[in-house]
Formats: C-alpha cells, sequence, structure tokens
C-alpha cells in the first residue's frame, strides 16, 4: 500500500511547494531567466540522484532508450512552469489558479484516457466531471 500512496503524496507535496515558488518569482525577473536557474537546479539534482539511485548504472546506456516523450515533456513542462508564473502575475490566487486548472484538466483527461488509452467513461467519472464543473462555478463566485 506505501508504494502506491507515497508517489501521489510526493506529487502533492512538491506541488503545494511548486505553487507557492511560482508565485514568488520576482515580478521584476524575466519568467523564462528564472527558468533557466529552476532547469539548472532540476538537471544537477536529476543527475545526482540518478547515480544516488543506481550505482553502476550508465546514465549514457539509459540516454540510449530515449524516445520523443522526454523531449516534448521539456516543451510542456516549460509551458506548465510560465504558465503559472504568469497567471499569478495577472492577478490570480493561490487558492484558485491550481485548483481552476486541475478541475479543467480532470475533465479533458476523462476524455484523453478514453479516446488514447481506451480507458471506459463511467458514470461515477461523468459525475466527478459534473462535481468539478459545479465546483469551478462555486469557486469563480
Amino acid at each position: 500500500m506505501f508504494n502506491y500512496i507515497w508517489p501521489i503524496g510526493l506529487v502533492v507535496l512538491s506541488n503545494v511547494f511548486y505553487q507557492i515558488c511560482a508565485k514568488e518569482v520576482p515580478t521584476r525577473m524575466d519568467p523564462f531567466a528564472s527558468l533557466t536557474v529552476t532547469y539548472i537546479v532540476g538537471a544537477v539534482f536529476s543527475f545526482l540522484m540518478f547515480h544516488v539511485l543506481n550505482r553502476n548504472a550508465s546514465i549514457l546506456q539509459e540516454y540510449h532508450k530515449l524516445n520523443w516523450a522526454p523531449f516534448v515533456l521539456g516543451l510542456v513542462l516549460v509551458g506548465l512552469e510560465v504558465g503559472f508564473i504568469y497567471a499569478y502575475r495577472a492577478g490570480w490566487s493561490v487558492s484558485t489558479a491550481a485548483v481552476v486548472q486541475s478541475a479543467f484538466l480532470a475533465v479533458i483527461l476523462i476524455f484523453i484516457g478514453a479516446l488514447l488509452y481506451k480507458e471506459a467513461i463511467t458514470m461515477t467519472k461523468v459525475a466527478g466531471v459534473l462535481i468539478c464543473l459545479i465546483g469551478l462555478y462555486f469557486i469563480n463566485k
């Protein structure tokens, strides 16, 4: 059970700090310049963690396994991060920006899951979509 729960806990904890950091990027600083520091720190940390967790492995051998996904993920991450930075600069509050995007994301991913991964759209998921949409209405009141 722990192996099922800890990754989501890490995502939630990381997302809390992510939102705080995105809101605190200095407004005088260009968001893309800020992200260069972010990605240098992320790259160094990832490199170190690879070697800590895989003591006898070769990172170059791992790179031979690459496909398109890590490259597109890099572009997507920049979009996510700069989007939140600009959203906060435009006046979105921490308490609503992430919730609003998550609700829209949940609705979209229901359909992506069905179309790309053949996941079932159940009545429970439809109810969840409706709850998300109702929640968006109340959050933006």
